[in-house]
């Protein structure tokens, strides 16, 4: 999280400028697998956590949610997203992850981009996410891979030239808060092992339907902010549904 209010007015002004910002989906490096993913979402209920711009909520609009319910903390994000992606199916709603009453058995779909290693009590979210879904419904998320969320400083070794040489990865095992430097602004971060986001999963009444990690599509490879992302992965796709005791 943001540590003051001038690092946030700092990375709003720098997260807007990023092409994920401005275009969209399809600016995302990870919506050519993210995408595929989504169940069929006609006639559903749909639940976004740290919705930010409000992307994804547009998109469950499009094919067919009936109703949509986008949350993140920030106002800027939620006023960007009033203005960007307004469909009459969308709610937005300036409120925490951790703060959301979960009402049971309400979602068909509940998604999360990119905002879940804020969350220091990831089992609990999981353990509420489970709560609120249907019989069968679907949790969709990407969240920041644990070989990054462990890289030191979260950022490469470079030689004397100014060249990535290596990914450092530390501490791997010890799960808990990373400082790190975004957009100009310093940044506490979530790490959270691969056995804990699974089995978190697994020991909180979900079935895994699938677990990928992103690779850059072959037509942004070669864009200078994107050619050294295929040497470590960055960010985690997992699918699961929501399984519960037959009365």
């Amino acid at each position: 999280m943001l540590q003051n209010e001038y690092d946030h007015e700092k990375f709003f002004a720098e997260y807007a400028k990023m092409p994920r910002s401005r275009e969209g989906l399809t600016a995302a490096g990870e919506w050519h697998q993210l995408q595929p993913l989504f169940p069929p979402l006609e006639g559903k209920r749909v639940l976004d956590l740290g919705c930010g711009y409000g992307w994804h909520c547009k998109f469950a609009a499009s094919q067919g949610a009936v109703q949509v319910l986008g949350l993140d903390l920030s106002r800027k994000m939620i006023a960007e997203a009033q203005k960007r992606n307004v469909e009459n199916q969308i709610e937005y709603r300036i409120c925490g992850i951790e703060e959301y009453e979960y009402p049971e058995n309400m979602w068909d779909c509940v998604i999360s981009n990119l905002a879940l290693h804020y969350i220091a009590p990831i089992d609990r979210i999981f353990q509420k996410v489970h709560k609120t879904l249907k019989q069968d419904g679907i949790f969709l998320f990407n969240i920041e891979h644990p070989v990054f969320t462990a890289g030191v400083g979260q950022d490469w070794v470079y030689t004397d030239e100014g060249t990535p040489k290596y990914w450092p990865i530390d501490n791997y095992f010890f799960p808990g808060e990373r400082n790190t430097h975004f957009l100009g602004c310093d940044i506490v971060k979530q790490h959270h092992t691969l056995t804990q986001i699974l089995m978190g999963l697994l020991n909180n009444g979900f079935e895994l339907n699938a677990v990928e990690e992103a690779e850059q599509p072959a037509e942004m490879r070669d864009f200078p902010e994107m050619k050294d992302e295929m040497r470590r992965p960055m960010m985690l796709l997992v699918k699961a549904t929501a399984k519960k005791a037959v009365p």
